[in-house]
């Protein structure tokens, strides 16, 4: 959900870390979250986003 995979969406580096401006990837792990945190971000978000793929899962009883 958060295009962390993509990087090069923003092409700048932070010349303090190195890290790429547009990786929020690693904010996210660095927050020591817990599992359902994680599914609330992954399949909770990924749900609300995209409708049609709950109603199908759903509908698979998942």
């Amino acid at each position: 959900m958060f295009a962390s995979e993509m990087i090069g969406a923003v092409r700048s580096v932070d010349p303090r870390t190195g890290h790429h401006f547009d990786d929020t990837r690693r904010y996210a792990e660095a927050a020591k979250l817990s599992e359902e945190d994680w599914a609330a971000i992954r399949e909770h978000n990924a749900r609300a986003v995209y409708p049609r793929l709950d109603a199908l899962l759903e509908g698979q009883g998942r």
